[in-house]
């Protein structure tokens, strides 16, 4: 049996959040755009199917919606524009919206466009064609404060879970690790039995076994001429039932020439699977490789 603390490593591996992708549009809850000191340049708006947004005027407005026929709902009022998007937006789409003020200022217009995002949308806009007030203001800094302290509130709860799931106390809180402790082998396993492209070679593999999950290990070395990264795994018994809730875990691209560990965990009862599986990796450029008769503690 290996020590708890390596398969600590591997869970830590797994569970560590995907990169985020680049943010592009503004999806704040709350957005204000005082058209004095706004650029000329269009205001990208979030908005989302089924969800609500409100455009709020400091003075009456006329406003111009791209393809209004599609949409939901679409309210219009002398200083109030309530919509929401078309159910068959996609995410990324994007409608112009024009508004033409009544009076005030030099800036008579202005261009928004709704981009279409998936569950996320502003939930309302301010519109300020004129300088804004100072109550505006003051209301402003108000909600960002308790917008502050809701997040300082969250950082303290994540903290104090953080410094609960780390080591062996994580795994004992979270019913992973038992009596017995966390089992651990390494099979003996031929290098003729794997099915790569010949670019990718599997010189080790150790299997893991918690209270409710199995995990695999496993050292590849990339000969090809570009850096490799798994996408995606799959471990599937010898029925032909695949295990549930597979997670993978990597540290960084394998660079050509070079051997470095992945990590394959699935959600795995006492006893379960029964026998071998065949143990599948592929990565984002289409290479894999396959290892059967992979066996767990």
């Amino acid at each position: 049996m290996l020590p708890a603390f390596s398969f600590v490593l591997i869970l830590v591996l797994l569970q560590a959040p995907a990169e985020p992708l680049p943010p592009t549009t503004d999806c704040t809850d709350m957005q204000r755009h005082d058209l004095s000191l706004t650029p000329a340049a269009d205001v990208e708006v979030c908005v989302s199917p089924g969800l609500s947004t409100s455009f709020r005027f400091d003075a009456p407005a006329a406003v111009d919606v791209q393809d209004d026929v599609r949409f939901e709902e679409l309210v219009r009022a002398r200083q109030l524009l309530t919509l929401v998007p078309p159910p068959d937006m996609t995410p990324g789409e994007r409608i112009r919206l024009t508004v033409r003020f009544e009076e005030g200022p030099a800036r008579q217009s202005a261009t928004f466009v709704l981009v279409g995002h998936r569950g996320r949308a502003a939930r309302q806009v301010e519109v300020y064609h004129d300088k804004r007030t100072r109550e505006s203001y003051l209301q402003e800094i108000e909600q960002e404060r308790a917008k502050s302290q809701q997040l300082r509130e969250e950082v303290q709860q994540l903290r104090a879970l953080l410094n609960q799931s780390s080591g062996m106390m994580g795994l004992l809180l979270s019913s992973a690790l038992g009596d017995t402790g966390i089992s651990a082998q390494q099979p003996s396993l031929s290098l003729d039995e794997q099915h790569s492209d010949d670019t990718l070679a599997l010189s080790r593999v150790v299997t893991y076994r918690s209270n409710n999950s199995v995990a695999v290990e496993v050292w590849l070395r990339n000969s090809g001429a570009e850096p490799w990264s798994m996408a995606g795994a799959s471990l599937v018994n010898t029925t032909g039932e695949r295990l549930e809730g597979v997670r993978i875990g990597q540290i960084g691209p394998i660079l050509p020439g070079k051997t470095m560990r992945v990590f394959v965990e699935a959600d795995a009862a006492n006893g379960v699977p029964r026998g071998e599986v065949t143990l599948r990796l592929w990565g984002a450029d289409g290479r894999s490789i396959t290892l059967p008769m992979v066996s767990f503690p």
